[in-house]
């Protein structure tokens, strides 16, 4: 039992670097959580050698590491998933007439987890268990783009130039922060031939209880536009957004109004 108090401590510290909105340093951390300077040094040695933080020696300071936000997604995979979003998803595919995904950041990709189809679906898309680079998806978008900037950070850090599927996407870190930067503030995502030409999907995020992206809900649908033109798909992005709060609901979760 001599080991409960500093695993309780751990947790500590990562919740607080979890919660803030930037890295912190050592100090601050020990500060806040009244912990002795020296004990919050050697944990925060041992979270980062588990991989749940990052150091980040340039500026001093400590944020959370991917390994951290891969355990807060298990959450997803380990619940009943199927059964509380199930429903929700399957009157959406029969209410907009296309196929309908859920789907989860694994890492720098985007898997999807549940897939639901209209009664008459026109195309087959994206399968169960399928992983894309989730900066290409809407809904990988639509989960980083609702999630703290620390917890982004550490998703996108070190994964080194983005790739293309088609000629559309963005392939840079700056183009991408610009890209999540609208659609936080727009509050839904969308993809418009950068999965697949011809094709274009609409995202709303899922969230927990403290109002961070764990997951996203998205709806995929044939369209052919030049240039892009994924700022014309407001009406189905308010659909898919009121199907997103009612699984936020059923998991507990915090609406995007409450955060």
């Amino acid at each position: 039992m001599a080991g409960v108090p500093g695993l309780r401590r751990g947790l500590s510290i990562l919740r607080l670097l979890a919660a803030s909105d930037e890295p912190l340093t050592a100090t601050t951390l020990a500060a806040r959580l009244d912990l002795p300077r020296s004990s919050t040094y050697h944990l925060l040695t041992e979270l980062e050698a588990a991989g749940v933080v990052a150091h980040l020696p340039d500026r001093g300071r400590w944020a959370v590491g991917i390994g951290a936000f891969e355990i807060g997604t298990g959450y997803l995979r380990h619940h009943p998933v199927d059964e509380v979003a199930g429903p929700s998803l399957r009157r959406l595919a029969r209410r907009v007439g296309h196929d309908v995904h859920l789907g989860v950041l694994d890492g720098r990709e985007l898997l999807y987890l549940l897939r639901e189809r209209p009664p008459h679906p026109q195309t087959l898309v994206t399968a169960v268990g399928v992983r894309l680079p989730a900066h290409l998806t809407a809904s990988g978008r639509a989960v980083l783009a609702g999630l703290a900037p620390a917890q982004r950070r550490a998703v996108l850090a070190g994964g080194g130039p983005l790739t293309r599927r088609t000629e559309r996407g963005p392939t840079s870190q700056r183009a991408l922060t610009a890209v999540l930067a609208a659609d936080a503030r727009r509050g839904w995502s969308t993809e418009d031939g950068e999965v697949s030409r011809g094709y274009a999907s609409v995202a709303h995020p899922i969230r927990d209880a403290g109002g961070q992206a764990v997951a996203a809900i998205s709806v995929t649908f044939p369209h052919q536009c030049e240039p892009a033109c994924g700022d014309t798909f407001a009406p189905l992005a308010g659909v898919v957004g009121r199907t997103a709060g009612e699984i936020t609901r059923h998991l507990g979760g915090a609406s995007a109004g409450r955060r």
